[in-house]
């Protein structure tokens, strides 16, 4: 590991519990700095309305009023997630309502960039709405070195990650032989590979590819978001590239469990990674970007094959009625 990642490491690398609640509530007060929180969400009703729950009630209160506004971005689910979230006081938008005169793209960082057309806050902190036994740590962790730390403007959450034996998570956080610390599959075997070798000083990042972090807004509107799997490693790269190592950090909040996926899921969010990296690399094109699996059918193995995410969204402060928003 580099030296000045070494450092980074010592200086740019807390715990929730470095900063207490009444520290960040001065802090906020201090600056007038709001906060918005984002939930992405695609068919996630068994899950989504505990975490806004957890959120509001520890949150969003008249004594502890660290966020100022919680806004779940529905991604097109089919099942309860939209009546879930907004009974347990979420405000609810619907991706496709949302900048409608772009077509929306099926995929994650294509409902985060539209989020920053929704939100009002100057901090935005995004955090996957399939997490399990939620902790509002997740939030006022990453969230407080924003408030407190003027120089800092990208935190990403960093965390055990149990693992069940013969499962794979949504990062592939399962599977045999792992330990509790360990990343993804994913983490593992194509994203902390490609950031080592590519950009080592971000070796540094526990969980790279986690779904829990937050920034500036006068940040996030300067960067491309990729529309699929490879918002989180792209954003890190442009954070990086954009306002250097020490304007990054990252926040130990505890463990995160969350829903599964299986290997042919996390065999599709490697290609959309090594593509979002691939494309930071050289700015060119795959030469062939898709994906070919398979699938044991009646009469033997089945190719299946998938578009790679190859999308991406440009700034939104190039978006005229971002401009607009922000202007009025």
């Amino acid at each position: 590991m580099l030296e000045e990642v070494e450092r980074w490491l010592s200086s740019r690398s807390w715990s929730a519990a470095d900063r207490p609640l009444d520290r960040l509530l001065e802090a906020k007060r201090q600056t007038g700095r709001t906060v918005s929180v984002v939930l992405p969400a695609l068919d996630e009703e068994a899950t989504v309305g505990a975490i806004v729950a957890a959120i509001r009630g520890e949150l969003m209160t008249d004594a502890v009023p660290l966020v100022d506004e919680l806004v779940v971005l529905d991604s097109g689910s089919t099942d309860r997630t939209a009546q879930v979230a907004a009974a347990a006081g979420a405000r609810v938008v619907h991706r496709d309502a949302v900048l409608p005169r772009i077509p929306a793209l099926p995929g994650k960082g294509e409902v985060l960039w539209r989020s920053l057309l929704v939100t009002r806050g100057d901090i935005i902190c995004f955090v996957d709405a399939d997490l399990r036994e939620f902790s509002a740590t997740f939030v006022s962790g990453i969230v407080g070195p924003l408030l407190t730390e003027p120089d800092v403007q990208f935190v990403k959450a960093m965390y055990d990650r149990p693992l069940e034996t013969g499962r794979g998570g949504a990062d592939g956080s399962a599977g045999p032989g792992g330990g509790a610390g360990q990343g993804g599959r994913v983490t593992e075997l194509v994203a902390r590979p490609l950031l080592n070798l590519h950009w080592p000083m971000l070796a540094g990042f526990v969980q790279p590819l986690g779904g829990e972090y937050a920034a500036r807004r006068s940040l996030l509107e300067r960067l491309p978001f990729p529309v699929g799997y490879g918002v989180e490693l792209g954003l890190l790269v442009d954070a990086l590239h954009t306002v250097g190592l020490d304007a990054l950090a990252q926040v130990d909040v505890g463990v995160r469990k969350h829903r599964h996926q299986d290997g042919q899921a996390l065999g599709r969010m490697a290609a959309a990674i090594y593509r979002t990296a691939q494309l930071r690399l050289t700015r060119g094109h795959l030469v062939r970007p898709r994906l070919t699996q398979f699938d044991r059918g009646e009469n033997g193995f089945v190719p299946r094959t998938t578009d790679v995410d190859t999308e991406e969204r440009p700034p939104m402060a190039e978006i005229p009625e971002y401009a607009e928003r922000r202007a009025a």
